[in-house]
């Protein structure tokens, strides 16, 4: 463990201002002193490259709020410095949201100096690799899991037969892929939505029964169509959810997580007064801590190491912007771990 005193300086990916062109990236030396406030000091393990870092990194959306600016919006790694009493020098933490990588400097660096209400204790059996292969997209998917088991969705053996599955739109990304393990985990036949034809092993090894092209949720919707889906989560939004909320069966749920598709809903009330769907907001920036640490302990318990590690690569800093081009691109799979401490990719 390397603590502050011993060293002056330290790797981190910065991000700079570049006017109407993508912001300026380097990977360069910066001080201790130059780090946000923040009663805890983390020596960063891993973060991971999430989409809302890649529009970040690219400038494609307007994620950041100042510069300059360090990106990466959840990290995992070990305190060095506290002043807050539930954190103690040693312990590993999990960091995800608050601000990190928008408006405070976040996880691509070697340290982080953060406020310790957003922190969450590593759970036991998860290590800070592991945690970040899940990162704010597991995070998110199992809140929208566990939204859904709230609403009365539970795995049944009707729907292996003449009912409907669990529709996962979005399913090649960080959340729609790890929503897929946990749901075909607790036994749901699980419908994925995907784009790209080559990811259609991909999502039937993690346990995916049935792929729909994209297309086939992009047509405009009537109020109601026909009743296909006992449930879904919905990580695209837009002309998406309005699709998917117009075919999703009576008494189901829907759990959106992504804006991707846009902001705007063009539906009516149909679907919630005829048919008694509900549509569950996920978010996990704004989840109370206990939420969190609930969610972060199901997922230590419920996903395998080996089944993060085979969606998973690991890459360094200077690899961080190749690799934010080809999410925003729509080339993205899996989860891109980020180890700030070397530049070299260590895993496929």
């Amino acid at each position: 463990m390397m603590l502050m005193s011993e060293r002056g300086s330290f790797r981190a990916l910065v991000l700079r201002e570049g006017g109407e062109e993508e912001p300026e990236v380097a990977v360069e030396p910066v001080e201790f002193s130059d780090l946000p406030e923040g009663d805890v000091v983390v020596e960063v393990a891993f973060s991971s490259l999430n989409y809302k870092d890649a529009l970040a990194v690219t400038g494609a959306g307007r994620v950041v709020r100042s510069y300059p600016m360090v990106p990466g919006i959840d990290l995992a790694g070990t305190v060095v410095r506290s002043a807050a009493a539930d954190y103690r020098i040693g312990q590993q933490v999990i960091l995800t949201g608050w601000g990190i990588g928008e408006s405070h400097w976040g996880g691509f660096a070697e340290f982080a100096r953060v406020r310790s209400e957003g922190l969450v204790p590593l759970p036991e059996g998860l290590s800070p690799m592991h945690a970040m292969a899940l990162g704010t997209a597991g995070l998110t998917a199992m809140l929208a899991v566990i939204a859904l088991e709230d609403a009365g969705i539970v795995a049944t053996e009707e729907e292996w037969t003449d009912r409907p599955g669990v529709l996962v739109t979005g399913a090649s990304g960080g959340v729609g892929s790890i929503a897929i393990l946990l749901l075909a985990g607790a036994g749901h036949r699980v419908v994925a939505s995907s784009g790209r034809h080559e990811s259609a092993p991909y999502l039937h090894l993690l346990g995916a029964e049935e792929i729909i092209e994209r297309a086939d949720l992009e047509a405009p919707a009537r109020s109601l169509e026909s009743q296909r889906w006992k449930a879904a989560v919905d990580t695209v939004g837009g002309a998406t959810l309005a699709r998917v909320l117009a075919e999703t069966s009576y008494g189901g749920a829907v759990a959106a997580c992504g804006l991707v598709g846009g902001a705007e809903l063009h539906t009516t009330v149909m679907p919630f007064i005829l048919r008694a769907v509900r549509l569950l907001g996920i978010d996990s920036v704004s989840a109370p801590s206990a939420v969190r640490t609930e969610a972060w302990e199901r997922l230590a318990r419920e996903v395998r190491p080996e089944a993060i590690e085979s969606l998973t690569r690991v890459i360094g800093l200077e690899e961080v912007l190749g690799h934010a081009r080809q999410m925003v691109g729509g080339r993205g799979r899996g989860r891109t771990v980020v180890d700030p401490r070397t530049a070299a990719t260590t895993a496929e």
